[in-house]
């Protein structure tokens, strides 16, 4: 592999396109990066701003790439993988589509066996994600280093030793971004209905949840210690946390991330039919 890969993306949709900025004129050259995707004014757009080549179909270029993303949607994955399989080689297939397993995708490859199958998040929009990452057992060592210099363009990385894992990171972190946004908008409702403004009250929630998890990312105490560390008992957090634990409310979010645990198993499943 050379220390500037030529990489293809089959899909310039949002994740790719997060992924190419954190990559071109960084980890590798502009140039040496393809895109293939149907929308025109999408390549147009990545072509000016990273000076990446670009087509509209499948095609040679990317039998030149030592490294092939693929960043479709899943219900697509199958027929692009059809157009693909004439030019695979040797190259290290990334794969970021949602509930893709690297088995049926080996299986389409007619066992192409250098998969890794990852799964970052909206952040990495910023340079902000977390990527869940498993490879099979056909990834070299220099392969898996790769795909971890890829993803980390766009954030940190965490290495699963088993496939099976990644519906837990997707529940977790794929989705988790959502389950976020869902907390500032109940804070910001409830600002509002305590008076403030509409500004006011998502400045406030969002500056709260960006701060906190600095200090959880930055402290090595348990996020356990740090929560304690401002609820007093008789306080206004524990007041709120009090009528939390009454509501169920953190039972509730382990129930809903197991749920989406188990439609992402589900999806597998559906995914991978013949």
């Amino acid at each position: 592999m050379q220390n500037k890969p030529n990489i293809s993306f089959i899909g310039g949709g949002n994740m790719a396109t997060a992924l190419i900025g954190g990559l071109a004129g960084k980890v590798t050259d502009g140039a040496n990066i393809h895109v293939v995707d149907l929308n025109p004014e999408a390549l147009q757009k990545l072509a000016q701003q990273f000076g990446v080549s670009t087509a509209p179909e499948i095609d040679s270029a990317i039998s030149r790439s030592e490294v092939i993303v693929l960043a479709v949607k899943p219900q697509q994955m199958k027929e692009v993988v059809a157009k693909l399989l004439p030019h695979i080689t040797t190259q290290l297939v990334l794969s970021i589509a949602a509930g893709i397993r690297a088995v049926d995708l080996a299986r389409w490859l007619n066992g192409h066996d250098a998969i890794v199958r990852c799964m970052p998040n909206t952040p990495a929009l910023i340079g902000q994600g977390i990527t869940g990452m498993v490879a099979t057992a056909g990834v070299s060592p220099q392969q898996r280093a790769t795909a971890d210099l890829i993803l980390r363009a766009v954030g940190g990385t965490v290495w699963l030793d088993d496939e099976a894992l990644i519906d837990a990171v997707t529940a977790v972190s794929g989705s988790g971004p959502a389950y976020v946004f869902y907390f500032i908008e109940a804070m910001q409702q409830a600002a509002q209905e305590l008076g403030l403004s509409p500004q006011q009250g998502i400045e406030l929630a969002v500056a709260t949840f960006t701060g906190a998890s600095q200090l959880a990312a930055q402290s090595a105490e348990p996020v356990s210690v740090l929560r304690e560390r401002v609820t007093s008992k008789g306080g206004t957090t524990y007041a709120a946390l009090t009528s939390m634990e009454d509501s169920g409310v953190k039972s509730a979010i382990v129930t809903a991330i197991k749920a989406a645990a188990a439609r992402g198993k589900e999806l597998g499943d559906e995914f991978g039919r013949d």
